[in-house]
């Protein structure tokens, strides 16, 4: 049986996202959040700071205050059987496999994390795609988002550009690091278009690797977390000797 109805795939292929509501239930994103603070109090595995990626907001440095604020937990599917599972859940991988219209399997080289959006010291993500992480023959990919959480504009949910990943954009209307330009009358037109999205604990949020999105920084007193995996099509290989082809 189908994980997702035709109308939910053509919303897909129009809108570039889709959101799965109450895909995850509330006891297994509590013992996911309960294993997150674990590991954020204990310091173990691979991070990557808010002052790695200086974007608005971030600290200065390691060194400044808040420097040491964790932006992503990385590798998450060795980090815990919880996460593991999440993964490679067959429910899952059979939407994917729909939306891909084939086989899927997860792209380990970047999205394989938990991002940990905290109150203090996080940063403003300007308007990007993800395929600029992703080094593989098509550019087709798509990431799940599982909100541990509610997710607002308050507190940094992600904003998206519905259709933009059926698009096809000039370098110029890029800046050095891959970012929209909104100085371009062309891009704050189609900013203006922007759609927040809101989720609640338990849903995910499913979108396209050429789907403009973008997020604040988190306004609110409590931390955001979300668990983040990217999946191709076990027939989309990646480019040799690319980071995407040592990753996975």
């Amino acid at each position: 049986m189908s994980v997702l109805s035709p109308e939910q795939c053509q919303r897909f292929a129009t809108d570039g996202y889709l959101v799965l509501p109450s895909f995850v239930d509330g006891g297994t994103c509590e013992r996911m959040r309960a294993v997150i603070l674990e590991q954020l109090a204990s310091g173990d595995g691979p991070v990557e700071y808010e002052a790695h990626v200086a974007y608005p907001g971030s600290p200065a440095s390691i060194d400044a205050e808040g420097g040491r604020t964790v932006r992503r937990l990385l590798k998450a599917h060795g980090r815990s059987p919880l996460f593991a599972a999440w993964f490679d859940d067959a429910r899952m991988q059979e939407a994917l496999g729909q939306l891909l219209d084939g086989p899927v399997v997860q792209a380990r080289a970047h999205h394989n994390c938990v991002m940990t959006k905290q109150p203090r010291f996080s940063s403003d993500t300007g308007w990007h795609q993800d395929v600029r992480y992703w080094a593989f023959t098509r550019p087709e990919l798509i990431s799940t988002w599982l909100a541990l959480g509610t997710e607002t504009p308050e507190n940094g949910g992600l904003k998206v550009l519905p259709g933009t990943h059926r698009m096809q954009f000039a370098p110029e209307r890029y800046d050095a690091k891959l970012f929209l330009r909104p100085d371009l009358p062309e891009n704050a037109a189609l900013i203006e278009s922007a759609q927040y999205v809101r989720l609640s604990p338990g849903d995910v949020l499913l979108f396209h690797a050429r789907l403009f999105h973008a997020a604040s920084r988190n306004h609110t007193a409590e931390t955001k977390y979300s668990v983040v995996a990217t999946y191709r099509r076990t027939d989309n290989p990646a480019i040799p000797g690319s980071r995407s082809e040592l990753a996975g």
